[in-house]
């Protein structure tokens, strides 16, 4: 067992930091050790996993066992010397940052390193990456910063120049349906559909396979190519759309405000009213992230029954995404214009920007809907 075994399809990097491990257990200064590093690759690709991964090993006494108290504690957030920023909201914000600063201020407390992952670096604020950057320009002896984001452009040019690069990228669909098959016990034929329809992204390839009603959900919207020929039907997928994704949001929201809201009245008491309408305003801003990041999946959905389609029309139909949608995919392709597909692609792309620029959900859906009629 190791701490990358989670890691699909990325061998070169486990070669990467196998080596920046060893050269920093040595002790010795080493071109393979440094103290900051930036981890990019599309989404799924497993860019947050590879640097909790390399966490884990620096502080491991074996250099990555995945079984000690450190690699489990690690793994899990426990670990005093590691700190893992997760960002729930929309974005990061220099309060948080300048937090995280004076706790990286102090030494190891268990030997070895502190390390600081920042899984989703590219939702810095501009102030929040100018803290950020001060730190990494005047780094503790012991501290190594991990930072997590899809490009290297979605980081400040002043961190990126001072950070080594590592470069993840999408596993194949045979490599994700293998790992569900060994690491999760799913069923083969169901890993193969979940890697398949998730093109790689070992997350949703995980929750395809172990929830039908994300299944589900899926394949509601891929119906609603076939189902929209009018306006009004055009208004109605759009508020189907937005029922789900908040449907989702509060799904997952619920559980957390509550335990949220009475840990942080228990630990307060009757002082805490300024303090609970603070955690308030971080659930709505998580809130509204959770129904954003369901639509901009609902969307690549949508996109790839579209693709399938130019796919056929191209006269390739071997390596339809959407397999078990042919007939309607071969219908669509037959009636409809190569030009009308790619401008409906075009559509679901401008949509996808729109939801990012914080679009109102439901006018943004109704546009695209429109857009997408027969």
């Amino acid at each position: 067992m190791s701490v990358y075994d989670e890691l699909i399809g990325q061998e070169h990097i486990v070669e990467t930091l196998t080596a920046a491990v060893k050269a920093a257990a040595s002790g010795e200064e080493s071109q393979e050790m440094t103290h900051a590093w930036i981890f990019t690759g599309p989404p799924g690709s497993g860019r947050s996993s590879a640097a909790i991964a390399f966490a884990q090993a620096l502080v491991c006494k074996q250099q990555g066992c995945g079984t000690c108290n450190d690699c489990v504690t690690a793994k899990s957030g426990a670990h005093p010397d590691i700190e893992i920023l997760r960002s729930e909201g929309l974005s990061i914000k220099i309060d948080e940052v300048r937090e995280l600063l004076t706790r990286t201020a102090w030494a190891p407390s268990m030997g070895g390193w502190r390390v600081v992952v920042m899984e989703d670096a590219d939702r810095l604020t501009e102030s929040a990456a100018n803290a950020l950057l001060k730190a990494i320009e005047e780094p503790g002896l012991r501290t190594v910063w991990l930072l997590c984001a899809p490009t290297l452009h979605d980081i400040l040019p002043t961190i990126r120049s001072r950070c080594r690069h590592i470069q993840l990228h999408t596993p194949s669909n045979s490599d994700v349906a293998k790992f569900l098959v060994s690491k999760h016990s799913i069923a083969p034929k169901m890993a193969d559909f979940a890697a398949r329809v998730s093109q790689g992204h070992i997350g949703r390839a995980r929750h395809l396979a172990t929830n039908e009603d994300v299944r589900n959900r899926r394949h509601a919207i891929l119906s609603i190519p076939g189902r929209i020929n009018s306006v009004a039907s055009a208004y109605a997928a759009a508020a189907q759309l937005v029922d789900l994704a908040n449907a989702e949001s509060d799904a997952i929201s619920e559980a957390l405000d509550e335990k949220e809201y009475e840990a942080l009245s228990t630990a307060l008491g009757k002082g805490s009213g300024k303090a609970l309408k603070e955690l308030e305003k971080e659930q709505k801003s998580r809130a509204t992230r959770i129904t954003r990041d369901t639509l901009d999946g609902a969307l690549l959905d949508l996109a790839t029954f579209y693709r399938d389609v130019m796919m056929v029309q191209a006269g390739n139909s071997e390596s339809l995404i959407n397999a078990e949608l042919s007939e309607q995919i071969n219908k669509m392709a037959a009636n409809t214009q190569s030009q009308k597909i790619l401008a409906k692609m075009d559509a679901i792309m401008r949509a996808r920007e729109n939801l990012q620029r914080n679009g109102a959900p439901l006018l943004v859906m109704e546009a695209l809907m429109c857009e997408l009629i027969k």
